[in-house]
């Protein structure tokens, strides 16, 4: 059986008082219709936090300082396994724009529990909804 690359991708936790920033994935798009914290892949050479920045920029018009990395996560997807980087971010500047042409919402980490995201991403939803 071969075994599939894995993908080094990043995921920012926008925070705006209680609720953070998600995006749900476009028509098009693998997995279109789905939540995920937003973010994408690392370019060879890159680090997390310059990913991250130019994720932030490229889909979303953001302007990130002092992301702060919370958790690692493995997950294998049919198609794909993926190491997810996720960074708290309490810090940017801009307003969001869909760049990519994906919905976004402010959502609490409870409203969050009751959207459909990403199946590598649900398990970190109920850490946020604890103080």
């Amino acid at each position: 059986m071969e075994e599939k690359a894995r993908i080094e991708v990043v995921g920012g936790i926008l925070w705006r008082g209680g609720s953070f920033l998600a995006a749900q994935r476009p028509e098009g798009h693998p997995q279109a219709g789905f939540w995920e914290f937003p973010g994408g892949k690392v370019e060879p050479g890159e680090s997390l936090e310059a990913a991250l920045a130019r994720e932030l920029a490229e889909e979303l018009s953001l302007s990130v300082r002092n992301p702060r990395l919370w958790r690692t996560v493995e997950h294998d997807y049919d198609f794909r396994s993926v190491r997810l980087h996720f960074f708290h971010i309490t810090e940017f500047s801009g307003e969001p724009v869909a760049n990519d042409g994906q919905a976004f919402r402010w959502v609490t980490p409870e409203e969050a529990q009751t959207l459909p995201f990403l199946e590598a991403d649900r398990p970190l939803l109920f850490d946020l909804s604890r103080p």
